[in-house]
């Protein structure tokens, strides 16, 4: 609901045996949580009672316990966390610190390329984990450069680390459309089925945006935030347009404005566009339908000033999409795993795309690495790493009192240990 976590969370469990979970979630009549129909876990598995993000405590997930009814001598409290949604890292602290429970926190929001730190993590991070890590009894993260961040800093606490990559979504339908296939589809969408107004829709179908068999689509979904730098893309859209003069060029940015902020960088989005072919489409596009743009466009573009990992990749890897994006944090380790294109230099990424728009072979060749990719990191396959590191913890609990957890000396037979899971890229 809030930075992509209520989908995180949602995408998990829905892939965990069924009674072997619960919820504790935020109340959803708090102004600052956005959701919609979509976001909404089953109510008999989750417990809205969290009051906010500035007042939460142990009393209160013991409480939501209660309420799911969870035997706290067989349960581990397990945390998504990111700074917007638990601010104040003094106080989340104090909340591991005060639940005596096996605790497992997954980060969402670590980085490992600062310049604030010799590791990489940030000054504000680096002091979190200090307080926390003595109190918790494992820690995973998204990437192998976060890992090695915080394995530096803290080496004395290495085995309670994990990688636990971010899953990836399967759209078999989808990511076997071809790319023509995919465009028509999304046309019908935005002609016949979406809220887009008239006069766009007129345009869309004069211009034929998504039918033109000489037109390249460079496109962009996922949050209007000016930290995705959206307005990137009309550049790009332009410089490959005088790269590739006999074709035509169209940069595409979709997606619907959630609250005023939203609304403001769309409108200024408007503004920047220099020229027809140079669109934004606000528009709420139904779960069924993101793939499926994604897959649409021939390159999605995604080259943020500020990221540490992407959901929204987790999508667009799942329909066979090609990605080319920026070599920044997780994004860059994630699409250079899956095949992607990425590179810290606009001017070379350019290139790139340059090459695979000439030659379609290169194309190919990266959509099909991308379904491989989701294949190894389908959400079934993370749900279960995450119920056999939950089992591992729990096995620990003996122990806890007694001694700091030691990973390296407590046998667990049954977990396949994440790290060892994925060889890191060089």
């Amino acid at each position: 609901m809030m930075c992509g976590i209520g989908d995180y969370t949602s995408f998990i469990t829905r892939e965990m045996p069924p009674g072997k979970w619960g919820v504790l979630s935020f109340d959803l009549q708090n102004p600052w949580v956005s959701s919609t129909e979509d976001d909404v876990f089953m109510p008999e598995r989750v417990w809205y009672g969290i009051p906010s993000r500035y007042d939460y405590s142990a009393p209160v997930l013991l409480d939501g316990l209660k309420y799911l009814g969870a035997d706290k001598k067989d349960a581990v409290i397990w945390f998504q966390h990111e700074n917007g949604i638990w601010p104040g890292n003094a106080q989340f602290v104090d909340l591991i610190r005060n639940l005596d429970l096996p605790k497992v926190v997954t980060f969402h929001t670590l980085h490992f390329q600062s310049p604030e730190t010799h590791t990489g993590l940030r000054k504000n991070q680096c002091q979190m984990l200090k307080e926390m890590l003595p109190h918790v009894d494992a820690v995973t993260v998204f990437s192998y450069g976060v890992y090695q961040a915080v394995t530096s800093a803290f080496p004395e606490y290495r085995e309670k680390i994990h990688v636990l990559k971010h899953g990836v979504h399967s759209y078999p339908e989808i990511s076997r459309l071809s790319r023509k296939e995919a465009k028509e589809k999304f046309n019908d969408f935005l002609l016949y089925e979406s809220n887009v107004e008239k006069t766009t829709k007129e345009y869309l179908h004069k211009r034929r945006v998504f039918l033109d068999p000489n037109a390249v689509v460079i496109g962009q979904t996922g949050f209007l935030s000016p930290t995705k730098q959206s307005e990137m893309l009309y550049t790009v859209g332009e410089k490959l347009q005088k790269l590739i003069p006999d074709r035509r060029i169209i940069a595409v940015r979709v997606g619907h404005s959630r609250d005023r902020n939203q609304k403001l960088y769309a409108e200024n989005l408007v503004r920047m566009q220099r020229n027809s072919d140079e669109f934004l489409l606000d528009v709420w596009l139904p779960q069924r339908v993101l793939p499926l743009v994604q897959r649409a466009f021939d390159i999605n573009f995604y080259w943020p000033s500020d990221c540490t990992q992407s959901g929204i990749l987790a999508h667009a890897l799942g329909a066979g999409a090609v990605v080319a994006g920026r070599d920044l944090e997780g994004v860059g380790e994630t699409l250079k795993e899956a095949g992607g294109l990425a590179d810290k230099d606009l001017w070379r990424l350019l290139t790139q795309m340059r090459n695979q728009i000439i030659n379609p072979v290169l194309g190919e060749e990266r959509e099909e690495a991308a379904r491989q990719y989701a294949m190894r990191l389908s959400w079934q396959k993370q749900a279960q790493l995450h119920c056999e590191l939950a089992e591992y913890v729990l096995s620990l609990a003996p122990a806890r009192q007694a001694l700091q957890v030691n990973f390296g000396t407590v046998p667990a037979p049954n977990l396949r240990l994440v790290n060892e899971a994925y060889q890191p890229i060089a």
